[in-house]
């Protein structure tokens, strides 16, 4: 303003030589005769900046559209734009803008903190390829009501994201779980593999490596092979940890319940959320209910009676959870007690055994370190 106001000045004096001003000035003529213009009209206020806003502005989002845009955000604070985008077109909505105008739309609303837009970042995970090859299992912590305790159980499909299972738990024993995955395997039918952490119930911390329990054995007995997270690595079932971040953001953060019934009202509306309107960035902004086929493999009404091959050296697990072979004595797991065991020999080490429940290898045995 100074500057402007300087050139206009000297411009205005008798006899000033308005080209060699331009030139000192480093502006053109035309933006000198505009300068004058506008300062004859309007005074020192007419040399302000002026907006450079166009008066129309045909790209311009409708205002119906970015109404649309703000209420399924607020609906849903935590969906991002291409989110917002997917559901919106899914909804009919015509025109719909593209993921980027979204955004941008949200932040000139205020709608996007920018620590929000820092945590934002892509992921790259393996994916199986159909539904039921793998499900993942876990308890998404724990919160107090003052009815008690709830620990929500997950389960969640690889292949598709779909959310099978999410249980306002009082407690996490194993006939709490059971329960649960029955309710689960009835509806859905039975995976080839679950995979969950080496936490009780479905695992043992002192021996990640096999990790038998009375609820593995049960799922074993099914037909389902159980493998574990690594210890200390919770990526390994980074899906699960994905569905999770979004049940914090979504339904936990800033809520309180009652009770149980409750906090599983609250999980049933999210969850037909999740499965059937949420869009998915992890499968190309589709919806997990679109990617997910139950599984072919009924829930049985009994469980099928344990069955070795021919070669198997089968043995009894005793009451103490040990079992005696070729004179040797060890421990197996005494979540085994009473139940047959195989031994496959290794027939490239000779005294070196597979041994499995099942289907499954758990363990592997060297008689000549005992």
């Amino acid at each position: 303003m100074s500057l402007r106001q300087e050139f206009v000045l000297l411009a205005q004096q008798p006899d000033a030589n308005i080209r060699e001003l331009c030139r000192r000035f480093a502006i053109s003529p035309a933006t000198a005769y505009k300068l004058l213009k506008r300062y004859t009209q309007h005074g020192l206020a007419g040399l302000a900046d002026r907006s450079r806003r166009p008066q129309t502005s045909p790209g311009r989002t409708p205002a119906d559209m970015e109404h649309a845009i703000v209420t399924l955000r607020q609906a849903h604070p935590a969906w991002g734009g291409r989110k917002i985008s997917a559901r919106l077109a899914e909804l009919g909505h015509a025109d719909v803008p593209p993921p980027s105008t979204v955004t941008s739309i949200l932040h000139r609303h205020g709608l996007i903190s920018q620590a929000a837009s820092a945590a934002a970042a892509p992921w790259l995970r393996f994916e199986h390829e159909q539904p039921n090859a793998l499900w993942q299992i876990d308890f998404k912590g724990h919160f107090e009501t003052p009815a008690g305790t709830c620990h929500p159980l997950t389960l969640l499909d690889d292949h598709s994201r779909y959310n099978l299972l999410l249980c306002a738990c009082g407690r996490t024993h194993t006939g709490a779980v059971q329960e649960a995955l029955a309710s689960s395997f009835r509806w859905y039918g039975l995976p080839v593999r679950i995979n969950a952490d080496n936490g009780p119930p479905w695992g043992s911390p002192r021996a990640p490596e096999h990790g038998l329990t009375e609820l593995t054995i049960w799922l074993l007995r099914l037909g389902i092979s159980v493998s574990h997270s690594r210890p200390h690595h919770p990526q390994t079932n980074g899906k699960l940890e994905r569905f999770h971040r979004a049940l914090k953001a979504e339904v936990l953060n800033g809520r309180s319940f009652e009770n149980l019934q409750q906090a599983q009202m609250a999980f049933d509306r999210w969850r037909a959320v999740y499965n059937q309107e949420r869009p998915h960035e992890g499968i190309g902004m589709a919806v997990p209910l679109s990617r997910y086929r139950p599984s072919q493999r009924p829930f049985p009404t009994t469980l099928p009676s344990i069955e070795y091959g021919p070669d198997d050296e089968v043995v009894t697990v005793k009451w103490d959870g040990k079992v005696d072979f070729k004179g040797k004595r060890w421990k197996v797991s005494n979540a085994l007690t009473g139940l047959p065991i195989a031994l496959r020999p290794d027939p490239a080490q000779d005294g070196c055994y597979d041994v499995y429940f099942c289907h499954q290898r758990f363990k592997r045995l060297d008689l000549r370190l005992l």
